[in-house]
């Protein structure tokens, strides 16, 4: 079985549902997580999105700020939301593969929205990059007790670092720029190892080969100057790691019409 997991920040599902459709049309992943919805529950497009062939949809939002969704072809359940940082401020959701999904059943799948955490790197000076730090140390805890990891399991979202030295453009110029500082990128990759997620991109595609997932709007022409970063995430369980065939980033979908900041990231599992 083939089974395609596609995470995505799409910058507000309702602004951007053409796209959103454009790419279920063209992509056709199994499941699409979408993260900054900024959409709350009773606005949420799900008669567009069902009618694109994604019958089973789950979401949490809030009004402009935050917000995921899973949208999927394949049945889940128990669906469930976390809340970090004693906000209830719709950045996580999970479900569980159900019995239709074949030989995906009872895999789970998290759909993460990390914190960006402003633009000050000091967490006494910055209380959303403190809220940033504090969350990743949240998930952390979280990982050490309810070990998700243990059984088969999928972990993708806006994450908000971009952990590796050939994650950014420029990991010198960028080492103390939110979102690459060496306090947020060892707080990811000790959670991440800790628990024994592997990161799929960076397994298929080592370093020093540079990947990028998004690319700043104050850039005149992002394309050219290329100046990305990978704060798009694929994690996998050990005993799904040998199932990824592969991670593909859709750059052209930086450049559709009123484009999120963010490419979709897919991952193809053959199970």
């Amino acid at each position: 079985m083939r089974l395609r997991i596609t995470t995505w920040n799409i910058n507000s599902v309702r602004l951007r549902l053409p796209l959103v459709l454009r790419l279920l049309d063209e992509q056709a992943p199994d499941v699409l997580c979408l993260q900054e919805t900024k959409c709350p529950d009773d606005k949420f497009p799900s008669s567009d999105l069902r009618k694109a062939g994604y019958e089973h949809i789950h979401f949490v939002g809030q009004k402009g700020y935050h917000g995921v969704a899973i949208l999927s072809r394949l049945p889940f359940e128990a669906p469930e939301t976390m809340s970090f940082c004693g906000k209830a401020d719709a950045r996580h959701m999970s479900v569980r593969l159900a019995a239709g999904a074949g030989a995906a059943a009872g895999m789970v799948i998290h759909n993460f929205y990390v914190p960006a955490g402003g633009d000050v790197p000091d967490p006494a000076l910055n209380e959303k990059f403190a809220h940033k730090l504090q969350f990743l140390a949240e998930m952390r805890a979280w990982c050490a007790t309810a070990r998700p990891t243990a059984s088969p399991a999928v972990l993708v979202g806006d994450l908000n670092v971009a952990p590796l030295e050939h994650d950014v453009w420029s990991h010198k110029q960028l080492l103390d720029v939110v979102s690459h500082t060496p306090v947020e990128t060892q707080a990811l990759e000790t959670l991440r190892g800790e628990a024994g997620w592997a990161d799929a991109a960076r397994v298929l595609t080592p370093e020093p080969e540079k990947i990028y997932t998004w690319w700043s709007y104050r850039s005149p022409d992002w394309a050219k100057a290329n100046k990305g970063r990978r704060l798009d995430h694929v994690w996998l369980s050990p005993d799904l790691m040998g199932t990824c065939r592969s991670v593909e980033i859709l750059q052209d979908a930086r450049s559709w019409d009123r484009p999120s900041d963010h490419a979709p990231v897919t991952a193809t599992l053959e199970l």
